[in-house]
C-alpha cells in the first residue's frame, strides 16, 4: 500500500475501487496473452452495451474506450454500497508484437470485449548469393 493510502483511511476503507478511478473515468480490468496466432485482449465490461464502445487500431497502439451507462434508480429507497463504476472509461495499449492492422477483430459477449490482432507473418525473402569474391584473404 502507498504511503498516501496509509494516511487516508477513506481510500483504505475503499480499497482497490479508489484505484480504479481516475479522474472522471474508471478503468476495467484487461487480460492480453498471446496464442500462436494472435495477440489477443480480453477486456471485462459487464454492463457496456455495444453501441456505447469503441475500438481503435493505431499504429501499434490499440485504444478501447466507451461508457457504461449507471441504472436507472427505479424503486430505489437508500444505497447501501456503489462499487460498480459507471461512466467514460478509456485504455490504452501498445502491442510490440507485429500483428495485422487490416485483420483485428472485436466481439462484446457475456461482459468481456475480446480483441484479436492476428501476428503478421513474417515476410520470406530469397536472398541469391551474388558471384565473386569470398571476402576473405
Amino acid at each position: 500500500m502507498s504511503p498516501s493510502k496509509r494516511d487516508d483511511p477513506l481510500a483504505e476503507l475503499i480499497g482497490e475501487f479508489a484505484d480504479r478511478l481516475r479522474g472522471d473515468h474508471w478503468q476495467p480490468e484487461i487480460d492480453v496473452f498471446e496464442t500462436e496466432r494472435a495477440v489477443v485482449v480480453r477486456v471485462e465490461l459487464a454492463g457496456v452495451q455495444s453501441q456505447d464502445l469503441r475500438v481503435t487500431v493505431d499504429g501499434d497502439e490499440i485504444r478501447i474506450s466507451g461508457t457504461r451507462r449507471a441504472p436507472e434508480p427505479g424503486d430505489l429507497l437508500r444505497l447501501h454500497r456503489m462499487e460498480i463504476a459507471s461512466g467514460p472509461f478509456q485504455r490504452r495499449l501498445r502491442v510490440p508484437i507485429p500483428f495485422d492492422r487490416e485483420a483485428v477483430t472485436a466481439h462484446l459477449a457475456e461482459g468481456f470485449l475480446t480483441v484479436t490482432l492476428p501476428r503478421r507473418a513474417p515476410a520470406r525473402v530469397h536472398v541469391p548469393p551474388e558471384p565473386g569474391q569470398s571476402g576473405l584473404r
